[in-house]
């Protein structure tokens, strides 16, 4: 099962590394849900660590209807990603309706060609997320992050498993939200193949909504190397 670390800094994505992690969603100002982080980080990771790197692309906190502006940088930045030797690219946009924004996802698409597309957890406040998900199947996007449109992956387990069937293998579901050692078996024993998690210590998930979590700090070695075991 692979375990994939959302790294908010620089130390974070080598903890991820040294402890097994098996690849990283490298982002910053994890506590309004993870931004775009600065070129010079991931350069920086890309530079000097060996683990697998995802880098989120999300220009500012709040909904995931973008301007043309806002899109334009979305895909300088998915063009800096590939230049610099990412593997992959998480991002999300939607309509104002709430729906997949078919045309600027598209655009992402092409602009990432030849990186992994994972399609963030714009879902889980997505209107139809079942027909967001056959969406995004037909448009060849490579994974699907998702907390089964609860606030955290365990409380929407029932959703993601709706997901993954759906999936049949065109797509990857990965759950993610609130994931520890304490729960991480439960998504290895329902057939999932992967998980997300920041592994932080100081993560409050009882207030705010999916993408203002409070989660801060940096993530932990000996979570990480719990969840490992767990999964194994």
């Amino acid at each position: 099962m692979i375990l994939e670390i959302c790294a908010n800094g620089f130390e974070s994505a080598q903890i991820a590394q040294d402890t097994g992690a098996h690849r990283i969603e490298l982002c910053e100002n994890l506590s309004v849900g993870g931004l775009t982080p600065s070129y010079d980080l991931i350069e920086r990771v890309i530079r000097e660590l060996d683990v697998e790197t995802h880098v989120l692309i999300r220009p500012r906190e709040g909904d995931f209807c973008y301007t043309d502006a806002e899109l334009q940088q979305m895909e300088k930045d998915i063009f800096f990603c590939k230049e610099i030797g990412c593997a992959g690219v998480v991002t999300g946009v939607l309509t104002s309706e709430g729906d997949l924004n078919r045309k600027a996802t598209q655009h992402l698409l092409e602009a990432a060609q030849g990186l992994e597309f994972t399609f963030h957890r714009a879902i889980d406040v997505a209107r139809e997320p079942q027909q967001l998900l056959r969406e995004t199947i037909l448009m060849g996007v490579t994974r699907i992050l998702s907390s089964g449109t609860e606030a955290t992956a365990e409380k929407g387990l029932t959703y993601l498993m709706e997901f993954h069937e759906i999936a049949q293998g065109y797509i990857q579901i990965m759950p993610g939200g609130g994931i520890t050692p304490t729960n991480a078996w439960k998504f290895r024993k329902a057939g999932f193949e992967m998980i997300h998690t920041s592994a932080t210590q100081k993560t409050d998930q009882s207030k705010g909504d999916f993408f203002t979590s409070g989660a801060v700090g940096t993530s932990d070695p000996a979570l990480i190397r719990k969840i490992l075991e767990e999964i194994q």
